[in-house]
């Protein structure tokens, strides 16, 4: 339900009482990843989503019931090959629903809603699977390992249950754990569902240059926090940039050095000069981040591939550069270039390929922890 965080806390603070329904498990295609919402308010209005439009009307009649009689309930929804009429998934996977009142003066979700619509990293632990007097029961776990709520009132429950969770929120996963309900780690009587809600991934786009100004929008679109990153005062400006988070004035591989930067953290080099992609590119090739890309020809990739190998990089790490940047989309102006490296930025992410879906046989909606779990690293 964090992904709604901003809307809850709007309905929380106007003392609105609702219902969340939250994807919690995901078996085959489906059309939303675990953590997506819906919410119903007293009044019948609707916030988020659980399945593109698939189910909503079942989980809507869900939410209405459950804020009736206050219980929390956990509903699969699949395909029926039996009844072609039968609210179920047309994508022909499964997903697991847990539907919960919430009320709107209870401490755990607003500091919940309230963290995670600072961008502060939090993790909010439920109970999908155990007593029924446990179901929907909250905790929430802060970066800093500190924690609220509980489960039943056993320390030793929550402590566990918090450094499960503390374990997802540092890799910023969302995820079900399993543990005892004599609060021991080992897989027991309860399942949690943990959501993160950790800041915006970082784009650094580099080069202050006409490409830039799209590829900003498209960041942003995607949902990053975007930094531009120019040596030339006269270029790298506000005005230019109106839409991005930050415009720094630097030498790019002097900024770069000194850049938060994590493994979600993706790179785009526009600049196309050796002056600049060469001491920047040797850096950023040696950071553990999740994408490094550069503009140019594939005369001007052969010229700097060379010249890295000259300055020391190795070829497993030139094998992380994807230059010339972007699929190939027959791209030409500057929104279509910021599109296609945008899809490449999300591929990588994906595990896709970047291949046409018509002729493909692969899944359309991936497993994202088997990609994470089988990508080499960095």
């Amino acid at each position: 339900m964090l992904d709604i965080a901003a809307a809850l806390q709007r309905w929380t603070e106007e003392g609105r009482d609702f219902a969340v329904a939250t994807v919690v498990a995901v078996d085959g295609s489906a059309p939303r990843a675990p953590g997506a919402a819906l919410a119903v308010d007293g009044e019948g209005t609707v916030i988020g989503s659980v399945s593109g439009g698939c189910v909503e009307g079942a989980v809507y009649e869900l939410c209405v019931q459950a804020l009736q009689d206050g219980r929390t309930v956990r509903e699969r929804f699949g395909y029926s090959d039996e009844d072609a009429f039968a609210v179920g998934l047309t994508c022909g996977g499964v997903i697991d629903v847990l539907v919960a009142p919430v009320r709107s003066q209870e401490p755990v979700f607003r500091a919940a809603f309230s963290a995670a619509g600072r961008d502060e990293p939090v993790a909010l632990a439920r109970v999908v699977r155990g007593p029924d007097a446990l179901l929907g029961r909250a905790l929430l776990v802060r970066g800093d390992g500190s924690y609220e709520g509980g489960l039943d009132g056993r320390p030793a429950l929550d402590r566990t249950a918090a450094a499960e969770a503390r374990a997802l929120l540092d890799g910023g996963r969302t995820g079900t754990v399993e543990i005892a309900e004599d609060g021991t780690s080992c897989p027991g009587g309860l399942t949690l569902f943990v959501e993160s809600s950790v800041p915006p991934p970082r784009m650094i786009v580099f080069g202050a240059v006409d490409f830039a100004t799209a590829l900003v929008r498209a960041g942003k679109f995607l949902g990053h926090h975007v930094t531009v990153c120019d040596a030339r005062p006269v270029f790298a400006t506000r005005a230019r940039f109106p839409e991005a988070d930050d415009v720094v004035v630097d030498w790019p591989h002097r900024y770069l050095a000194s850049a938060a930067t994590d493994e979600r953290t993706v790179l785009c080099v526009l600049t196309h000069d050796a002056r600049f992609d060469i001491p920047l590119l040797e850096t950023a090739l040696r950071l553990p981040v999740a994408y490094v890309g550069a503009m140019g020809s594939r005369r001007t990739h052969e010229d700097r591939n060379q010249r890295l190998r000259e300055a020391g990089v190795t070829e497993e790490e030139l094998g992380r550069l994807r230059s010339p940047i972007g699929l190939d989309l027959g791209a030409r102006t500057p929104e279509e270039t910021a599109l296609s490296i945008a899809a490449e930025i999300v591929a990588e992410r994906r595990g896709g390929t970047g291949a046409p879906l018509t002729g493909s046989r692969t899944p359309i909606h991936r497993d994202v922890d088997t990609v994470l779990r089988t990508r080499p690293k960095p």
